[in-house]
Order: structure tokens, then sequence, then C-alpha cells
């Protein structure tokens, strides 16, 4: 039972960073003291969708599973929760290159009206 508690706390953990990466910008447009901590955050997030690699939290998940006695799972984070949602089909290394993509171009959007309104 903790194994599978730390694994769902991790899951969430990883769930949160991923929203956060995503959606931190509009946070940071009403407390720009976040840009210290988003910015960061989205630059681990596109480096790791544009070196193909895997975040470090999914195979800690996958440890945590496995030694509840829950069947691990192969490949990153959004491929196994949100890939059924995004892309049924399958994740390209296209496709994870146009998500690193989609989150820089979202972030470097809110980053320049964010440096517009402070002119």
């Amino acid at each position: 039972m903790p194994y599978r508690f730390a694994a769902d706390a991790v899951l969430a953990a990883h769930l949160a960073f991923v929203l956060f990466v995503v959606c931190g910008g509009l946070l940071v447009l009403r407390r720009p003291g976040w840009a210290w901590v988003h910015i960061p955050a989205v630059v681990w997030a596109a480096f790791v969708e544009f070196s193909g690699w895997i975040c470090p939290l999914t195979p800690l998940e996958v440890a945590f599973r496995r030694s509840a006695g829950e069947a691990g799972y192969g490949g990153d984070f959004v491929e196994h929760y949100l890939l059924a949602l995004i892309y049924p089909s399958g994740l390209t290394r296209e496709r994870q290159m146009l998500i690193g993509a989609a989150v820089l171009l979202v972030n470097v959007a809110v980053y320049w009206v964010l440096w517009r309104r402070r002119r």
C-alpha cells in the first residue's frame, strides 16, 4: 500500500508539473515573481521533449508501481497517460517535437505580453 501511495503521489506531482509548465505563464502574468520558477520548468520540459529523454519521474513512478505489485508501463508520462487523449495512434518523434515547440511558443507569447506590460 505505501508503494502504491508513493506511485500515485509521483503521478500527481508529475501532472502538477506538466500543468505548471503549460499554464504557469498565466500565473506569471498575475504574479511576475513566479517567472523564476516557471522559466526553468519550461526549459526543462522543452529539453525533455526535444531530446527524446524520459522525465526521471516516470521511471520512479513505475518502480513504485512494480514494488506495489502492479504492472509498470513502458514509454513516458505523456505517452502513457495523455496519449489516448491527444494522439490515439501513438506518440511519434515528430509529435513530441511539436509538443516541445508548442510549450515554448505559448510561453514565449505569455512572457512577451508580460514584457510589453512592463514597458
